[in-house]
């Protein structure tokens, strides 16, 4: 499995009062993670992400709850070593301090949305 290029991450919020179709703000690329940041705060963001096939978001633990949502494709989510398959709807809470990973056996589009309020 190969771990996640240090892609160039786009940091310009989405524009507010405009509707989007989620699918769609980041598109898959052939052996890379893409990120596009929706909304990003002192309290947190939401960022949709593609991974391709083989490609994984590398083990990493962050001070914050982290809710993912698959919107395409099916993703292997571990969470201080358990295994989670999510599909395409499910989504899941990566509780703050908890060593976790994402590895795309086939690819896949999600959502990320980092809490960092209630932490101080």
């Amino acid at each position: 499995m190969k771990k996640r290029k240090d892609n160039q991450f786009d940091t310009a919020d989405l524009e507010k009062s405009v509707p989007y179709n989620l699918v769609q703000i980041v598109k898959y690329m052939t052996n890379a993670v893409v990120s596009k940041t929706i909304l990003k705060k002192l309290t947190g963001n939401i960022t949709a992400i593609s991974v391709a096939t083989g490609e994984a978001i590398i083990e990493k633990t962050l001070p914050f709850d982290t809710f993912i949502q698959i919107i395409d494709g099916r993703a292997d989510v571990i969470i201080e070593k358990k295994k989670h398959r999510l599909k395409l709807g499910e989504g899941i809470i990566i509780p703050a301090h908890s060593r976790h990973s994402i590895n795309a056996n086939q690819h896949f589009k999600m959502i990320s949305t980092v809490i960092k309020s209630g932490y101080e």
